[in-house]
């Protein structure tokens, strides 16, 4: 599909009122969500530009649906439990390493202990280096090597 069918198609499900409309061609689905309490599913066959596309629709009750951001918050949440969540103290962008030629500091798997430097924070042209304030295994690191982080989120779980 091209960007203005499907800005075409948006328009159509916030006009009628349709609760969610899925579409899968060659491989992309696509899935709008709207403000309706019914629920529209569209299945459509290949779609050549010659030939119009074939269509199946079919109503339903909508069942309560959670957001996709609300499915992950909770599969977070549950795969977190035990584990000590290190946030960020400032705002900044998140480095691994030293340097770009240096190691990571720690990796997943790796053992630390309170006082060991886990990574560093730029902030405003200051290096921070963020030490661990808890023994333990890395379970998990969040943020990419160079992603911007923001005050009080998440760097690294570790299961103590």
């Amino acid at each position: 599909m091209k960007f203005q069918e499907i800005l075409e198609l948006i328009d159509r499900v916030a006009e009628r009122g349709i609760h969610s409309i899925e579409i899968e061609q060659s491989g992309t689905k696509l899935k709008i969500e709207g403000k309706s309490s019914q629920s529209h599913v569209f299945h459509v066959g290949e779609m050549k530009s010659e030939s119009a596309p074939s269509i199946a629709l079919s109503s339903a009750p909508a069942a309560p649906e959670l957001t996709r951001a609300e499915v992950q918050a909770k599969a977070d949440e549950e795969s977190e439990a035990g584990l000590h969540i290190i946030t960020s103290p400032i705002v900044g962008t998140y480095y691994r390493s030293p340097s770009p030629e240096s190691p990571p500091f720690v990796n997943v798997g790796d053992k630390i202990s309170k006082g060991k430097v886990l990574c560093i924070i730029e902030a405003m042209k200051l290096m921070n280096e963020i030490e661990s304030d808890i023994d333990g295994v890395i379970a998990k690191i969040y943020p990419q090597n160079g992603q911007p982080v923001e005050y009080g989120e998440k760097l690294f779980a570790v299961k103590v």
